[in-house]
């Protein structure tokens, strides 16, 4: 089970090598939060990456093994538009506020944490009655599939999910005033049907080669962090 946001990383190079090693994986993405709400329903997994504070609730009342509980990367908030498009200057405060209450419409997901972070921005900013009554929202999933729908001109989401989408371009992160980074891990189930391969897995997603994937995959890698403490 895994979040979003490390789709790209995952699927462009992290697995692919995974599968070459002679592992087979089977992946369920989900924002975190619909994570969330799918193991307080009793689903498991051998393994699950999702945002570091829910990860810490799971560890906490024992559902994942605390000492196999692993950080690998973090991500920022970002905006796209679709490919030939023009792209606004979203580099201040002010711009990226014009840019939202410019916009035809914007698509943003009500599950996922950057639409929950957005909905609140707007409300700061003073634009949220404009920028709301025009949205495109989604229950999960990439809000930039939107942009090549032609029913959004902006999206908002991890810029990590908004590379997922072909057809689009990533304007840029949010204005450091204005961004929020979320830190994701990954830890075994402490029911894992195959808990030695789920931390060989996690051996993986620690490797130098998943570093550069997170990089390449619009993340910030926390491995050398990690290694560091």
């Amino acid at each position: 089970m895994s979040t979003l946001a490390v789709e790209v990383a995952l699927k462009r190079s992290i697995l692919p090598g995974w599968s070459a090693a002679g592992h087979g994986v089977d992946v369920q993405w989900s924002p975190t939060a619909v994570l969330m709400d799918r193991v307080r329903g009793g689903e498991r997994a051998d393994a699950i990456i999702m945002i570091d504070e829910s990860m810490q609730s799971l560890a906490e009342a024992g559902i994942v093994r605390a000492g196999t509980v692993t950080p690998i990367a973090r991500a920022g908030f970002g905006l796209a538009v679709r490919a030939g498009t023009p792209a606004p200057d979203i580099s201040t405060p002010e711009t990226f506020k014009e840019a939202l209450v410019s916009a035809r419409a914007v698509a943003y997901s009500l599950t996922g944490a950057s639409g929950i972070y957005f909905g609140d921005l707007v409300d700061r900013l003073g634009v949220a009655e404009t920028v709301k009554a025009r949205a495109v929202t989604i229950p999960a999933g990439f809000t930039a599939q939107k942009l090549v729908t032609g029913e959004a001109d902006l999206a908002v989401q991890q810029i990590s999910e908004l590379m997922s989408v072909e057809g689009v371009e990533v304007v840029g992160p949010f204005p450091d005033p204005l961004q929020k980074h979320t830190d994701f891990s990954v830890a075994v189930f402490t029911d894992a049907a195959n808990p030695d391969l789920a931390e060989e897995f996690i051996a993986h997603l620690t490797s130098p080669e998943a570093d550069r994937a997170y990089r390449l995959g619009g993340l910030t890698s926390r491995l050398a962090a990690t290694a560091q403490q």
